[in-house]
């Protein structure tokens, strides 16, 4: 089967399943009609997380989009990507964040946006941010930023009515509406749907962050490079991190937008593979070694 395909496949059948749970939610709190009331709940999320994703990402994380006067290099490195890929340009935008990243959002390839912070121009040479870039172009291209956008607005409306519905269930049993069975299976679900919700949209993540890479090497042709960046911002990410827990200060940033970034900054070391939204660094420099041996290009990582 096509990769394509079965990435297509299998990222509509996750998303189904995180409806399938919010649609179990509302039968068990409110029977056959709430069951109807939380299918159109994830349509209309679904439809809102789509259509405004990349205006709603500009006002959260205080990004401004650039001209090319405002950033030449840039505006070059991201039109000779696009035009390798067969994309429209995108527009671009830039938040004044000490956080190196970059990330790609919108609904399709003519209405995408591509994001970096003011850390990582500073700190990649112009070869890794080719391959930042085209990694994030690759998203693009893959409709990533669709699924991406999508998984996480339906996993967070499901952590947060499963937290809504553990108090109903009480309120409904102790002051009657709700049968005693029926509140076992509200609070059952209340607490495993968060931690399926957050397992199934990093498994959509995961997947796709690999093939981004991929892309991103074959975009740029420089696979070193993209690896040389990985360990860069892994590095940075770190000490930001130890100096935070030093401060006693939590990490920059939103939690909520951290699956779409390159790099997921609120990600421990120890954080389980089941819950983690990017593979780990180490693993994805291997399979940019695989790549490059692929390509007949000299990897030094």
């Amino acid at each position: 089967m096509d990769v394509k395909l079965w990435l297509f496949l299998r990222t509509t059948f996750m998303i189904a399943l995180l409806t399938g749970l919010l649609m179990a939610m509302g039968y068990l709190l409110g029977g056959a009609r709430w069951m109807t009331y939380m299918f159109w709940f994830a349509v209309g999320m679904s439809f809102l997380s789509l259509w405004y994703s990349d205006q709603l990402v500009l006002k959260m994380m205080k990004a401004k989009i650039v001209s090319r006067e405002e950033a030449p290099e840039l505006y070059e490195i991201v039109e000779k990507l696009s035009k390798r890929a067969g994309l429209p340009m995108p527009r671009i935008a830039i938040i004044d964040d000490p956080t190196p990243n970059a990330f790609a959002t919108g609904r399709n390839a003519k209405h995408a946006l591509v994001t970096v912070t003011t850390r990582i121009l500073e700190l990649l040479d112009r070869d890794e941010l080719e391959g930042v870039l085209g990694h994030e172009l690759t998203h693009v291209k893959n409709h990533d930023i669709l699924v991406g956008t999508i998984a996480g607005a339906l996993a967070g409306a499901v952590v947060y009515i499963a937290y809504i519905t553990k108090y109903l269930a009480f309120f409904k049993v102790i002051f009657g509406g709700l049968s005693l069975d029926r509140f076992i299976y509200a609070l059952l679900i209340a607490i495993t749907a968060p931690i399926a919700a957050i397992i199934i949209r990093s498994a959509i993540s995961r997947r796709r962050e690999f093939a981004a890479d991929e892309g991103g090497a074959r975009l740029s042709g420089k696979p070193w490079a993209l690896a040389s960046a990985l360990l860069k911002l892994d590095e940075a990410v770190k000490k930001l991190k130890e100096e935070a827990a030093a401060k006693k200060k939590k990490p920059l940033g939103n939690p909520g937008l951290a699956h779409l970034f390159i790099v997921n900054h609120f990600e421990g070391d120890r954080v389980s593979q089941l819950l983690a939204t990017h593979p780990p660094t180490r693993e994805r420099i291997a399979h940019l070694r695989e790549i490059a041996k692929d390509m007949g290009v000299e990897f030094p990582y």
